[in-house]
Parts: structure tokens; sequence; C-alpha cells
């Protein structure tokens, strides 16, 4: 049921966006390596991941796109990225309805996570909804702009048609949270390339597939290995 109601609040932000007519601009990993590195650019990362902290407002798309791309360039990165708190975050997600003695539990077990990698989109909607079944509307609308901002710099890497022009992502559970964004079920799943292609039932959408640019996975899957 809960999975439910976060699933309605994410259509609602899939239909805003395929309302519009997508631009894009295929990121430049040189550039926004060199950017996030140079401690007088705007998007010198430690900066704008103070500012992402603070809860800063004023953080533009391109802010994020530098944050969460720039990420892979972080030491901490992980491809393969699980929170600390999956288990006990899943026991939440399963239940029919929360009880209000619920709610602190899960916000501390959501910020947790954050703390460990500031993109978990999932926790991000979660807690969105958490503190506004709590009445913290404050906090409910900084987790819930945080989160629309994550996935706006997503959408602004690609338009998902073809491997070329594939959404850039950093996890893959980002993949599947944005084919929830639009209420869609992937069929199968290939590696087409540096990307990832989820294909679904031919004739029931618009377009049969999805193309998601995994580069940066593959090469920090490929540097685990050695």
């Amino acid at each position: 049921m809960i999975k439910k109601i976060l699933l309605s609040a994410l259509f609602l932000i899939g239909i805003t966006a395929f309302a519009q007519e997508p631009t894009f601009k295929i990121p430049d990993y040189k550039a926004i390596e060199k950017e996030i590195k140079d401690k007088n650019s705007s998007y010198y990362y430690p900066k704008l991941m103070e500012r992402l902290v603070k809860n800063d407002t004023l953080l533009t798309t391109d802010d994020y796109q530098h944050l969460y791309l720039g990420y892979v360039f972080q030491p901490k990165y992980n491809a393969f990225w699980r929170s600390p708190d999956e288990k006990k975050l899943r026991e939440f997600y399963s239940k029919e309805q929360l009880d209000t003695k619920d709610y602190d539990e899960i916000i501390k077990l959501a910020n947790h996570s954050l703390s460990d990698f500031p993109f978990d989109l999932k926790q991000l909607n979660f807690l969105s909804y958490i503190y506004h079944l709590k009445g913290d509307e404050e906090a409910a609308k900084m987790a819930s702009l945080k989160f629309h901002s994550i996935l706006n710099a997503i959408f602004s890497t690609g338009d998902g048609k073809q491997c070329e022009t594939g959404f850039h992502v950093i996890l893959v559970e980002h993949e599947y949270l944005m084919l929830n964004v639009f209420e869609i079920e992937s069929k199968s799943q290939a590696l087409v390339g540096n990307c990832d292609y989820l294909s679904f039932e031919k004739g029931k959408y618009k377009v049969d597939g999805i193309y998601f640019n995994i580069e940066k996975m593959l090469e920090n899957e490929s540097k685990a290995l050695k």
C-alpha cells in the first residue's frame, strides 16, 4: 500500500516531464571533472556538496548535474551501493499502513542512508511523504525539492531514445525508479555498448524501450574487479 502511494506521487512527476518537449545536453565528463576539482569554480565539489547538505534552495539544474554526475569522481562512489539500512527500511515499505510511531524511525533511517549516499532517490521520496504525514511541510518540501532536482538533472542528460542519447545514471536502481515515474514495467534488460536497454511490451507504449548510459558505472565496476 505504501509503495503504491509513493508511485502515485512519482506518476504526477512523470506526466509533467512528458508533457513538455524534452531538452538535454549530453554530459562532458572531462569538463565536469575539471570544474568540480577547480577551487575557483562555482562547481567546486566540496562547496556544492556543502550547499546540498545545508538545503540550499538556490541550487540550479546545472549545479545538481555537477553534483550527481560529479559524484562518480569521488572516492566514495560505488556503482553497487546499497543502503546500510535497506533491510529495516524495506519492512516499512511493505507495511499496509504506517503507525505514527514509525515516522521518527523512518526519518532517522532514511537520513542515515542519505548521509552515506546523498542521491538515494527512494529515501528522498519516502522522506517527503513521511514528513508530510508528520505535518512537517517545510521538511517535506525540501526532500521533495531535492528529489525533483536530481531527477531533472538526470532528465537533462538525454532523451533515452538511443544509446548515444541515453539518460546518464550512476546507480542501476535509478533506472527502475525512473520507469516507476512513468508507471512503466520493463520486460527485459540488455547491455548495448555503454548502455542498459530496458525494453517494454511491444506496442504498449509510444516507445519500445529506454536507454540508460551507464559508462561510469562500468568504469567503476572495472576498477573494483582489479
